[in-house]
């Protein structure tokens, strides 16, 4: 069985948001607007998914 896989988007600017916001954004490898990665979904990843889910996409690969 192939394992589920995420494409996270950052929609909105980090900017006035607060330091663990921001660092949950570099834990999953955004850096700029706009910019996309592809994790495997684990509860981890869903963990921090919904503490910035104001500043993301996810659509599922």
């Amino acid at each position: 069985m192939a394992k589920k896989q995420l494409k996270i988007t950052q929609i909105k600017s980090r900017i006035g948001y607060s330091r663990k916001a921001k660092a949950t954004l570099d834990a999953l490898g955004l850096r700029k607007m706009n910019k996309s990665v592809i994790l495997d979904a684990n509860d981890a990843i869903v963990g921090m998914i919904k503490k910035i889910d104001y500043l993301v996409k996810v659509e599922e690969v």
